[in-house]
């Protein structure tokens, strides 16, 4: 912040006492008294007129002993930019309250929630007044940006959509809970990434639909705008079914509950990705199909693993992707792919005979196991793409080198390089495709910490994780920024019963947090990491 000296140039004591005599001299000349109660009086003017004085530069802007120049609101994430003014800032009163521009009236519902946050009335479509909030679409900003404009003691948010405008209401709560006010000046603010969130394995664990419905709201205030849920795995499957009800677990979300999550994400700008892992992880549906197991040379029975050689396997689970895709209506759909135990032995081809037989007989002679599972997931995802949602599919699901190639339009969601043959996250982003980063080195929550996963902590991500660092701790290139779409917080429940819910909110709310920040703006933060901590804790 600069900073302007009120003190005019030093003079000497002679040339002081003249200017003294001057300007009493043309105070009488203008009948203005000399004082409260003293009577006028008139001087002799002087012979020889004093020298003028150098002039003093005005500072812009013109400094103000009441309002010094502002500074940036305090919110999680940081601004990325904010214009500083003069001027008291404004502060939630009474006599204010949250409007709706003209032609804006779809902002209602993110009025209403504004007003009841702040505590001051809601008075819809109307002109704004003296202390008022006005919420209004316009602009050609890019999605998700906004521009918050204190000025007048009034403050203005206008975005290009509705998201943004809601991230601006988000900065103004935030900003108020933090320090009372929102400082004078304007914030123009947008995403440096467009995926952006959090997600819970709620298949192994189940989590109540009020849980996850707090993780919205927490989410949502800190700009977060996906939340993946993974309600299908081996511990358990856990959204009800109308098409297969015998695959559900006891604890589970009904379609009602899910409706209602649903509902409160649309409001918060947050889309849900459901995901239903397949061919691997799939051994709640087994339990109710045991037909559907693959089996190896050896007679062993890998947990969780369909026989994608079986027509029937293929059957139910896109019979449970058409019944879901119908009750999600998200942008996005998550096919899994990962872990596929017949391509984790050395040889899939001798240790699953069945599953090779098969790919020869569907690919030629070339055929291998790799490409009937590449063939299983460009099924599924012809399943999925005519409701128009984006696919996705972790790293590990897609190889190179087969007959068949994984499809283009599927998104990589890179989580690991741990796995049997693991590919650098350069050859997908090489191969032209876009990339969501999940680093297990700094955003898998695994409850109980398994096979060396220590809990993530915020610092570490706060002070050296950004979008870029896709695997362990090195950055991709820069050039390959562009392809990668943002990141999300993954919680993984292997051994759930580590922690209760509640101890898993706690511990993902500082992760929570540093990965909003880096994912809003991937420079280095100008707050350390003790006063972001402290920050995050202020505007929760």
């Amino acid at each position: 912040m600069m900073r302007y000296s009120l003190r005019g140039p030093r003079r000497a004591s002679a040339l002081l006492a003249t200017a003294v005599a001057l300007a009493t001299v043309a105070a009488c000349s203008n009948d203005s008294p000399s004082g409260p109660a003293g009577p006028t009086t008139t001087a002799a003017p002087t012979s020889t007129p004093p020298p003028s004085p150098s002039p003093t530069p005005s500072p812009t802007p013109t400094p103000s002993k009441k309002h010094p120049l502002s500074s940036a609101p305090r919110t999680v994430p940081a601004v990325r930019a904010h214009e500083a003014a003069r001027g008291p800032g404004w502060k939630p009163a009474p006599t204010g309250g949250v409007v709706i521009a003209a032609g804006s009236e779809a902002l209602a519902d993110e009025g209403q929630l504004l007003a009841g946050e702040l505590g001051v009335p809601y008075r819809g479509a109307a002109a704004a007044g003296p202390g008022d909030v006005e919420l209004a679409l316009g602009g050609t900003g890019a999605p998700e940006s906004y521009t918050l404009t204190v000025t007048g003691g009034r403050v203005r948010i206008a975005g290009p959509d509705e998201a943004g405008v809601f991230y601006g209401t988000r900065t103004l709560k935030q900003s108020v809970k933090a320090t009372g006010a929102m400082p004078e000046g304007t914030v123009t603010d947008r995403p440096a990434k467009p995926q952006r969130g959090l997600m819970v394995d709620i298949a192994r664990k189940y989590f109540t639909a009020a849980w996850l419905e707090d993780r919205i709201r927490e989410m949502s205030d800190l700009k977060l705008n996906q939340l993946g849920l993974h309600f299908s795995d081996d511990q358990g499957f856990r959204i009800e079914s109308d098409s297969h009800p015998e695959v559900v677990s006891a604890q589970h979300l009904t379609k009602a509950e899910v409706r209602r999550i649903l509902a409160l994400a649309a409001s918060r700008h947050v889309t849900v990705i459901p995901e239903i892992d397949s061919p691997g992880h799939l051994g709640a549906v087994i339990a109710a199909h045991p037909g559907l197991q693959l089996v190896s040379a050896s007679g062993r029975t890998p947990r969780g693993t369909v026989d994608i050689s079986n027509p029937e396997s293929a059957r139910i689970v896109d019979e449970l992707l058409r019944e879901y895709t119908r009750l999600f209506p998200g942008a996005y759909w998550h096919l899994g792919a990962d872990e596929y135990v017949a391509l984790m032995s050395k040889n899939p081809e001798a240790s699953y005979p069945k599953l090779a037989r098969a790919a020869v007989a569907k690919y030629g002679p070339s055929g291998r196991v790799q490409d009937l599972a590449t063939g299983w997931l460009n099924d599924r995802a012809a399943v999925v793409r005519p409701t128009g949602k984006t696919l996705k599919a972790w790293n590990d699901g897609f190889f190179t080198g087969g007959v068949v190639a994984p499809d283009k339009d599927i998104e990589v969601e890179y989580w690991t390089g741990r796995e049997i043959g693991a590919r650098l996250p350069v050859s997908y982003l090489s191969e032209g495709r876009k990339v969501v980063n999940l680093n297990d080195d700094y955003l898998y929550y695994i409850l109980g910490e398994p096979n060396r996963f220590p809990y993530p902590t915020g610092r570490r991500i706060y002070e050296q994780w950004t979008p870029r660092v896709l695997r362990g701790s090195t950055p991709v290139p820069a050039r390959y920024d562009p392809q990668i779409l943002g990141g999300r917080l993954a919680v993984w429940c292997d051994l759930s019963r580590a922690q209760t819910q509640d101890q898993v909110a706690a511990g993902i709310r500082l992760p929570l947090a540093a990965l909003a920040q880096k994912v809003w703006d991937p420079a280095p933060p100008t707050l350390s990491w003790a006063d972001f901590r402290v920050l995050a804790a202020k505007v929760r």
